[in-house]
């Protein structure tokens, strides 16, 4: 099971490009542009593989700093989070993240960080704040375990 850092800055999918003797990932201009990258800093970042079944079984790998670039934007990127503050929705905990945090995916593979729960727990949640690539929230029923 793949787990996600609680220090998990940005989510977004995007293309890795072959470039003969380098690879570069295209990072959504949007990310630039509102300040969420700065195009003067180093970053970690880990890929994950698109598919739901292979993210799944998979662990993260780690990758060297992008170069950055103005790619075309993913088309997830553009309609925006799928959440909203004060939104109240039942979710499904997937995973744990490294501060013990249970980790939801919503539409589009969106992250909702969920204090308090774990793996298996399908819990009502109220949006309590939404970035960018993901979204926290507390839980406001009881879990109920799949």
């Amino acid at each position: 099971m793949t787990q996600i850092s609680d220090s998990l800055r940005l989510l977004f999918e995007t293309s890795v490009e072959d470039e003969g003797d380098r690879y570069t990932v295209a990072i959504p201009p949007e990310l630039v542009e509102n300040g969420s990258i700065d195009t003067d800093g180093t970053y970690r970042i880990a890929l994950l593989a698109a598919d739901e079944a292979e993210a799944a079984d998979s662990e993260p790998s780690p990758a060297e700093p992008s170069s950055v670039s103005r790619p075309e934007p993913a088309p997830s990127h553009s309609q925006g989070p799928p959440v909203e503050e004060g939104e109240v929705r039942t979710v499904s905990i997937d995973t744990l993240g490294d501060q013990g945090d249970g980790i939801a995916k919503v539409e589009r593979g969106f992250i909702v960080i969920v204090p308090g729960t774990k793996p298996g727990d399908r819990v009502e949640v109220e949006i309590t704040d939404v970035k960018e690539t993901v979204a926290f929230a507390e839980t406001v029923g009881e879990a109920t375990v799949r």
